[in-house]
């Protein structure tokens, strides 16, 4: 006996329309247009997300050296406490001279991938184009990269960065919580998609001089729910990481509030320019 007719009836019955539908409007990768069972097909998956040696607190690119690299596999117990970089992060981590001098209000940033073409188009059409089957994708790759991280000690709760109402509004819908929610089923952890909450109606960061960027945050955010908040380890997701002054300005709200720990989980990251 085949182990398709050992299945039971019910496991086949799901299975049908979703074979159907594969049938009748089959799947093209949206990078290079090829067929495939999802949104990305194998190939353009491994061709392009590349894991890299980052900064455990930023995520920036690191030099490829021995002492840079992480063992990999989660670390799902217990922080390992520093005093100057911070509970789970230890110097041989790996954290870039600008997190050294000038140590940001979060703890540790996990990316994905590098914001850079062709990955940034994904995010455009997710963003922009509401093509809303790409955020699950950015959620496992996101998912693979957290599960790599060996330092990483896994949030209590999730937070997406939140959007302005007028901006919810126009676009319709949050990417920052349409990647969360499949992030969140995929760790295990629990998500609280209205934690944070932007009060003022900022200009997008993309739109503002670096040197503006984190005066255009500042004050954005609140916290509905100190309670959630005090003495946990909240992560924040986001689809793309820039500069790092909304993340930033987010996790010190957090910690205003008693979080004892904010990692930032974003699919993509966008390198530093020479």
């Amino acid at each position: 006996m085949s182990d398709r007719l050992s299945l039971p009836a019910s496991v086949r019955r799901r299975r049908w329309p979703r074979a159907l539908l594969n049938a009748l409007l089959p799947s093209v990768c949206a990078l290079c247009g090829g067929g495939c069972d999802g949104v990305v097909c194998a190939g353009c998956q491994a061709a392009y997300v590349l894991p890299r040696v980052r900064c455990a607190r930023c995520a920036n690119p690191l030099p490829d050296t021995p002492s840079s690299r992480r063992r990999p596999g989660p670390n799902l117990a217990s922080p390992v406490a520093h005093a100057d970089l911070g509970p789970g992060l230890r110097r041989d981590d790996g954290i870039c001279g600008a997190c050294l001098s000038d140590t940001p209000a979060f703890d540790a940033t996990v990316a994905a991938a590098d914001y850079a073409a062709p990955l940034d188009q994904l995010v455009l059409q997710l963003k922009f184009g509401a093509r809303l089957a790409l955020a699950p994708w950015c959620a496992r790759m996101l998912r693979d990269a957290v599960l790599a991280r060996g330092d990483l000690v896994l949030p209590d709760l999730l937070c997406p960065v939140p959007l302005g109402a007028e901006r919810l509004a126009g676009r319709g819908f949050n990417q920052a919580l349409e990647i969360a929610r499949p992030l969140a089923g995929a760790l295990g952890v629990a998500l609280h998609p209205r934690l944070a909450a932007r009060t003022l109606e900022t200009v997008a960061q993309s739109g503002v001089a670096p040197a503006q960027r984190g005066r255009n945050v500042r004050g954005a955010f609140a916290v509905t729910d100190p309670d959630l908040v005090a003495g946990r380890h909240v992560g924040l997701v986001d689809d793309v990481m820039t500069s790092g002054h909304t993340l930033g300005e987010l996790a010190a709200t957090l910690k205003r509030f008693g979080a004892a720990r904010v990692t930032n989980l974003v699919f993509a990251r966008t390198p530093p320019h020479d």
